[in-house]
Formats: C-alpha cells, structure tokens, sequence
C-alpha cells in the first residue's frame, strides 16, 4: 500500500465529504451502518478500532 503524505496538502479538502465516505465503504475492513433521521442505533465495538460519525 503507498502512503499519501496528506498533512499540509490541501488535496483531500477539495474532495465532498460524500465521496470520501463512499470510497472507504469500498475498503476491505470498513463496515459501515447507515441510521435513519430521528432513529437511535446503540454500538458495541471490540478494539482496535476507530469510530468515524459522519452527519453530511
């Protein structure tokens, strides 16, 4: 896997939140739960992991 040195790189800033979101779903180890306005989801998550919130 390359690395991308994004740090001080204004590249991914001009990307839309969406886009973003829908690459990483294509990625092998993202799991992604979509809910619904106005519903509410509990999580249980066993580490290492990293929760990403994403309202857009």
């Amino acid at each position: 896997m390359k690395d991308i040195d994004v740090c001080g790189n204004d590249m991914l800033n001009e990307v839309p939140t969406h886009v973003l979101v829908e690459e990483l779903r294509k990625r092998s180890g993202v799991e992604t739960t979509d809910v619904d306005p106005y519903d509410d989801k509990v999580f249980e998550v066993n580490g290492p992991a990293i929760v990403l919130v994403v309202i857009d």
